[in-house]
């Protein structure tokens, strides 16, 4: 079974045929909703919406461990997560989709772990590539199918949010090796990791990032907002294409 984390702009799959909801208690609290379980092309799926079906969890504030280990706990054998971010390099526009290869994490303060308690040995994760390269693969293939342009590989900044970045932020990621900058790649990545979930995402760029556009009037939210609509259509045909692969 297929897990579907959705963020800023997917809050429901149009072609998920629902077939339950759950809830699931797990050992590090409450997931952000309830899960969503349905079939898109006889293949079967998972949803949440990593903000709150009403998106009202902030970015620092959404309970990555708990998410992760309820998607483990029902059955997932793999996650995609979908996220809005912002573009530093010149040719990640809005609407750009991307299928990232790397991450830098930028965030403070987050539970990152499941292995935290002071009576259990120290644990290690390899995180030389935080996505799994076969899912990335699968991705890649779903969207040429689909007719789909993406861009294979780049470099994803994670940062504290809620507040976007200064300019000058953005320019020390540019100088990091970032090529794009959003707020919940981290610790979701490295938690789906630790519980050995194949983990892989798409973003979808809804704006440039701070400094980077040519208006000097600064980031237009309106203009996100429909920018996301669009480009989300675009994302649905590649879930459902990766689904009809998996059939």
């Amino acid at each position: 079974m297929l897990a579907i984390i959705g963020g800023s702009g997917l809050t429901q799959l149009a072609s998920l045929e629902i077939t339950r909801r759950e809830v699931v208690r797990t050992p590090y609290g409450e997931p952000s909703g309830a899960l969503t379980f349905g079939q898109v092309c006889d293949q079967a799926v998972v949803f949440l919406a990593r903000h709150g079906y009403g998106h009202t969890i902030p970015p620092h504030l959404v309970n990555y461990r708990a998410n992760l280990w309820a998607l483990k706990h029902v059955g997932a054998l793999g996650v995609i997560s979908v996220a809005s971010v912002g573009g530093i390099r010149e040719d990640f526009g809005p609407g750009v989709l991307v299928v990232p290869d790397q991450i830098i994490d930028y965030t403070w303060g987050r539970k990152s772990t499941y292995f935290d308690a002071l009576d259990q040995p120290v644990h290690h994760v390899d995180f030389t590539h935080p996505y799994d390269q076969a899912l990335r693969q699968r991705l890649l293939r779903a969207a040429a199918a689909a007719g789909q342009a993406v861009h294979d590989g780049g470099v994803y900044a994670t940062t504290q949010g809620p507040r976007l970045e200064t300019a000058a932020e953005i320019n020390r990621f540019e100088r990091d090796g970032a090529d794009l900058v959003g707020m919940t790649g981290m610790p979701e990545a490295v938690l789906a990791r630790e519980l050995e979930l194949p983990y892989a995402a798409i973003n979808v760029v809804a704006n440039f990032a701070a400094g980077r556009a040519s208006s000097e009037q600064g980031i237009s939210f309106d203009s996100i907002e429909v920018v996301l609509h669009e480009a989300m259509l675009r994302v649905r045909c590649i879930l459902d294409s990766l689904c009809v692969e998996d059939a």
